[in-house]
Formats: structure tokens, sequence, C-alpha cells
């Protein structure tokens, strides 16, 4: 008895592969689009898309490019900035018994006072202000950079994060980078003012290659660290926003 005559395995019609997959790619957005449709598929489809652009534009950012800057000509007048919070405009706290706290990987933990935050090398720059709800301003700000007074402290600048905490329970982090970068200013003026309550008095962020969200007012306190707490990372971050936010 001879044996079986072996089958030949059916051909593969590699145009219509090539077409299923050229389909496949033409459709693939709407199916993305309809996984939306379903409320349990929403939620980790955002999550995986602010986690992608914050992943990028963390690669993207060059800790010596600076952002835009401008010439007084082109400010937008201080009575024409707005002001902006997530509460209260302006919160109540002592401003006269006002300190820092520095905390974390410091080498000169404690409380400093402005007077002392005012005695490192001041820096006035012109730049833009981006609001995340569609406005934006060009201002003058003047301040110390956070990198002075992160070498001031002894700050191990190894470590990923500074953290801050603020008078009206706000709170923000900025990746190390970013606060080394020589336009990030813990900012105590505005066009050659003390900053005032409504802009955040004393002490605010001035991170003009980040979103306005990102510039935190009233601030506190600052702590350098390589982990940030559960459920801190910031505000408006902690309820989905990007948290790198840069421009």
């Amino acid at each position: 008895m001879s044996a079986p005559e072996p089958k030949t395995p059916p051909k593969r019609d590699h145009k219509w592969s090539a077409m299923n997959r050229r389909e496949l790619l033409k459709i693939s957005p709407v199916l993305l689009l309809g996984a939306f449709a379903f409320e349990k598929f929403q939620k980790p489809l955002l999550d995986a898309g602010v986690d992608f652009s914050d992943w990028a534009t963390d690669k993207l950012f060059r800790g010596h490019h600076l952002a835009p800057t401008f010439a007084d000509s082109e400010l937008t007048p201080l009575e024409k900035f707005p002001y902006n919070g997530y509460d209260v405009i302006e919160p109540e706290f002592d401003l006269d018994a006002w300190t820092l706290t520095v905390a974390g990987a410091v080498d000169k933990p404690g409380e400093y006072t402005l007077a002392q935050i005012k005695a490192l090398p001041k820096i006035n720059q012109n730049t833009r202000h981006v609001c995340v709800e569609g406005w934006d301003v060009i201002g003058n700000y003047g301040g110390t950079r956070i990198s002075d007074l992160l070498a001031a402290v002894g700050a191990d600048t190894k470590l990923k994060f500074v953290s801050f905490e603020c008078a009206d329970d706000y709170y923000e982090s900025i990746d190390m980078a970013s606060a080394l970068h020589p336009q990030s200013l813990l900012c105590y003026e505005m066009y050659g003012k003390p900053l005032d309550r409504g802009h955040g008095a004393p002490l605010r962020l001035q991170v003009p290659t980040k979103l306005g969200y990102k510039q935190a007012k009233y601030i506190t306190k600052l702590e350098v660290t390589n982990v940030l707490q559960a459920g801190k990372n910031g505000y408006w971050e902690d309820q989905g926003y990007s948290w790198f936010a840069g421009m």
C-alpha cells in the first residue's frame, strides 16, 4: 500500500494579505475611536495617551534650550494679566510671618525668609505664560533661579524631583532637569514690583518651559526627593492632566 501523497499547503494570496493590512490600518483609528464609546476603555486609553505625551516631551526636553523672550514693548500690561487660581485667589495667611520650608535631600534644611531668597542673584525675564484654558500673556518676572537656591542649600541634584506645597493647599512637582533650567525662577516680583496676593505673593514658580498650571503660587515648602508622595504629583495632574506639561 503506497503512502498517501503529502498535502500541498494552500497558496497565500499576498495581494489579499497586503490589502487586509492596508484596510486594517485604515480602520484602526475608527476602532480606537469606537473604543471610547465604551466607558470601561475611556480612562485607560486617556491615561495611556497622557503617559505617552509625558514620556515623549520628557525625552525631547533640552535643559539649556531657552523659551522665547520678549522686548518690554511686547509685554501684556499688568492690569490685563489675569488672576487665576484653582480655589481662592487670595488665600488667608500671615504674609509677614511667611517662610519657605526647604526639606528633603539638602545639606541645609530649614526655614528661609524672603530676604534670604532675595539675597541670591536676581534674574529678570520677559516670557510667555500659557494657560491650558486657552489664553496666554507675556509678562515680566523677577526672582532667583531655582538652581541657585538648590545650590545654596546643598541640594542633591542627582535626584529626580523638586516638589512644592502652597498656602492655598495647592501642590506641584517638576523634574530636576526643569528645576535646573536657567529660566526656571522662584519669582517674587512682576513688572518691577513685589508680587501681589492675586499673583501668588510672596513667592511663586515661573517656569516658562511649562504650561500655566505648573506655575504654583503662594509657595510654602520646597522638597528635593527621588520619590513623589502617592497622590501628590500635582493638583491637576492627579486629576488626569499631563505631569510634564512641556511646551
